[in-house]
């Protein structure tokens, strides 16, 4: 048999092992998310003049290029992976520390976190560097040697260093949101490797104390420090953060039961939400879907959690397992920090929804990891 009909048979056997309710899932928050995106820029670039289906064909793009992606990831079996991990990861760091470099790296919100690109594109490596973290220290603790049944303390330490230069990196940016969705995906991947239950608790305490300390040393710049304040007390800043977080409230609960249907939202047309169609996309929802719609986005998420646990509990191997744990932890925290932090319940801090909101590199991101996850699924018999 040649190596192409190898080939091929692999390619085949990796596409009949797809999980279709999850393929089906995000594919519908693919398609709600599209909707959104266009109503909220819709009325808005129309009023100006400007081609009302720009941010629209450019989610499209991003879909479409996030595709393509996630199939590449699901070509190479999972356990290849190993060999190529500190290419992923090395490229992650170096991403992170070109943003940081004059006249490469542009800010953007008070964060310099993107590069720019021809075409009026731009790419946000900390977004993928979520990828090369999980992958990486899912590989050192799913490393057993002298048939241990856990990880050792220095498995564990090395781990924590791996992800610990990227995530000073974006500290650096300052992205705030990025770090706080990679601790919690590093901590859940710890603590299901099998790592002493005294490293979670210290993880959760370092976490816990850091965020004061950054507070308390001016680590953090003044518009995050703001968001924070707006989150215990909204009318601390009026203008900025207190204003949208005010304005994203009354979208969110004006949409009734049933929404007033898409493209009719008085609050989403009159742009009265800043970056409606990026981090609070949920109010578009909220708004034109209403309850129903919004309950649909949630119930979608759900799906994706099921399957992704499933997944991961008939994983073969330990490092498959970790891998989905990881991609688990990242989609449900950020899914939630996002939709609690359009209804107060969460501090602002720049996330987008998984899927739903407009943005290149999170969709990348997002859909590499749902190819990770189908990796996964696919070679659970193979």
């Amino acid at each position: 048999m040649s190596a192409n009909t190898i080939r091929r048979k692999r390619r085949s056997s990796a596409m009949r092992g797809f999980d279709p309710v999850l393929t089906i899932a995000v594919a519908l928050l693919l398609l709600l998310g599209t909707l959104l995106v266009y109503a909220a820029t819709k009325s808005w670039y129309a009023g100006m003049g400007l081609d009302p289906q720009y941010y629209l064909k450019r989610h499209i793009i991003n879909i479409v290029i996030g595709a393509l992606l996630a199939f590449s990831t699901t070509i190479i079996d999972y356990r290849l992976l190993r060999a190529y991990t500190p290419v992923l990861w090395g490229a992650g760091v170096l991403g992170l520390i070109a943003v940081l470099i004059p006249g490469v790296g542009s800010t953007v919100n008070g964060a310099r976190a993107w590069i720019s690109l021809p075409g009026g594109f731009q790419i946000q490596p900390a977004e993928l560097a979520k990828i090369s973290i999980i992958v990486g220290i899912s590989m050192v603790l799913s490393e057993r040697v002298h048939d241990r049944e856990e990880p050792t303390h220095k498995d564990v330490a090395r781990a924590l260093a791996i992800a610990a230069i990227p995530i000073i990196l974006i500290l650096l940016q300052p992205d705030m949101g990025t770090v706080i969705i990679i601790s919690a995906s590093v901590v859940t991947i710890v603590a299901v490797s099998g790592a002493p239950s005294r490293w979670v608790v210290g993880l959760l305490l370092v976490a816990l104390l850091g965020g004061f300390v950054a507070v308390k040393a001016h680590v953090l710049s003044d518009y995050q420090v703001k968001r924070l304040q707006s989150f215990v007390n909204p009318s601390a800043d009026p203008q900025l953060s207190g204003y949208q977080l005010r304005q994203s409230r009354i979208t969110v609960g004006s949409g009734g039961l049933v929404g007033k249907g898409l493209f009719k939202g008085p609050q989403t047309n009159g742009r009265f939400v800043p970056e409606q169609q990026t981090d609070f996309i949920f109010t578009v929802a909220g708004e034109e879907l209403g309850f129903l719609g919004s309950s649909l986005i949630l119930f979608l998420f759900m799906i994706i959690l099921w399957r992704s646990f499933r997944i991961a509990r008939k994983s073969q191997d330990l490092f498959g397992r970790l891998v989905c744990t990881g991609v688990i932890a990242w989609f449900a925290f950020q899914a939630f920090e996002n939709i609690g932090m359009t209804m107060g319940l969460m501090p602002m801090t720049g996330v987008p929804l998984p899927f739903v909101s407009y943005g290149g590199s999170s969709m990348f991101a997002n859909l590499i990891g749902i190819g990770l996850l189908q990796n996964v699924h696919a070679r659970q018999r193979g």
